[in-house]
C-alpha cells in the first residue's frame, strides 16, 4: 500500500490529471468531479480547524474542488472551517451548503442562506441544498430556492435524503424542475437506492451526492474495510481498501462522493482513488460479497 503521508510533487500531478478524467454534469451542464469533500464533523473543536482547514486546502490542491458542508455541522462551525480554508481562493472551490427543514420556509430560508454565507465568507453559493424533509412543502422551498437564485445568493440548488416518492412530488411543484441533485447515503453496504431512486434519477439525468461512501464509522464500515472481498481488490490494485470503496461509489459516472477527511494522508488517499477504475471481475466479486436489493426498501440515512 502507498504512503500518503508525503506526496511527491510528480503523484500530485497524477493525482490532478486523474480528478480531471472521473466527473459527472449536473442538468445545467456543469462538469464536476467524482470526488469532492465532506465536512461533517468538523468544526466541533476550535482546537482542530487549522488541522482541518489546511486538510481542505489541500483536497482543493488535488482538485476535489467540491465541498460540501451544511448550518448543521458543529452548529456552523464546519462553515467557519470552510471559509478558513477557501479564504483567498473562491475562485477554485464549487460550495456546496444545506439548509435545515425548519429553515425550509420563504422567509426563514432567505436567513439561513445569508448566516451560512457570512459563515463561510462568501457572497454566493454555488449549491445550496435542503439537508432533509420536514413539514414545510416541497413546492414553497423550491419557490424559496428560485428566488435565492435570482437574487444572486445561490448558483443552483438542490435537496439531500428525499426518496423517490418525494423526488416525483418535488418535480410535479412548479419550481420542482429547478432540483439540479439529490444527496444521500449511498455505499457498497448501503445500496437500498440502486432498487428505484438511483434509476429514476438517471432517466432524468440527475446525479447523485453520496455522502459517507466509505460508511459512517463503527461495525459497517469495519466490516467493509476488513471484508475479504474489498481486501483481495485492494492488493490486487495496490490500493487502500478505502479507495477501493470510493472507486466503487463513483464507477458509473454520474456519482459524487464527498468522503470526509481531516488530515493530509486521509485527504491525499481518498483523491488517489480518483485513479483506480475497477474492472467486471472486481465489480462481480464485491456485488456478490454485498448484493444490492432486489425489492423496495426505506431510504437510508444517518
Amino acid at each position: 500500500m502507498e504512503d500518503y503521508s508525503q506526496t511527491s510533487q510528480d503523484s500530485q500531478e497524477h493525482i490532478r490529471a486523474a480528478m480531471k478524467a472521473r466527473t459527472i454534469a449536473l442538468p445545467d451542464g456543469t462538469e464536476l468531479p467524482a470526488l469532492g469533500q465532506g465536512t461533517w464533523y468538523m468544526g466541533e473543536d476550535k482546537r482542530e480547524a487549522e488541522r482541518e482547514a489546511d486538510a481542505l486546502r489541500l483536497g482543493l490542491d488535488l482538485g476535489m474542488s467540491v465541498i460540501d458542508t451544511a448550518e448543521m455541522y458543529g452548529d456552523g462551525g464546519a462553515e467557519k472551517v470552510v471559509g478558513q480554508a477557501i479564504a483567498g481562493r473562491r475562485d477554485d472551490v464549487f460550495l456546496v451548503s444545506k439548509a435545515l427543514p425548519g429553515h425550509a420556509g420563504r422567509k426563514a430560508i432567505v436567513k439561513a442562506c445569508e448566516n451560512s454565507l457570512r459563515r463561510l465568507g462568501t457572497d454566493y453559493l454555488d449549491l445550496y441544498l435542503l439537508h432533509w424533509r420536514g413539514s414545510v412543502p416541497l413546492g414553497e422551498t423550491a419557490e424559496a430556492l428560485e428566488e435565492l437564485k435570482r437574487s444572486g445568493k445561490i448558483r443552483r440548488w438542490g435537496v439531500s435524503n428525499l426518496d423517490t416518492g418525494d423526488m416525483e412530488e418535488l418535480l410535479e411543484t412548479p419550481d420542482g424542475a429547478g432540483c439540479e441533485i439529490n444527496q444521500v447515503l449511498y455505499h457498497l453496504g448501503s445500496r437500498g437506492i440502486e432498487y428505484d431512486l438511483l434509476p429514476w434519477q438517471r432517466e432524468r439525468r440527475m446525479p447523485t451526492m453520496a455522502y459517507c461512501p466509505i460508511a459512517q464509522g463503527g461495525a459497517l464500515r469495519r466490516e467493509l474495510m476488513n471484508h475479504p472481498s474489498v481486501r483481495e481488490t485492494a492488493e490486487r490494485h495496490s490500493a487502500s481498501p478505502a479507495q477501493v470503496l470510493l472507486a466503487w461509489a463513483i464507477r458509473e459516472g454520474d456519482v459524487l462522493a464527498i468522503p470526509k477527511a481531516s488530515s493530509r494522508e486521509h485527504v491525499t488517499e481518498n483523491a488517489a482513488a480518483a485513479a483506480l477504475k475497477l474492472d467486471e471481475d472486481d465489480l462481480k466479486k464485491l456485488d456478490a460479497a454485498f448484493p444490492a436489493p432486489n425489492r423496495k426498501v426505506p431510504l437510508d440515512i444517518v
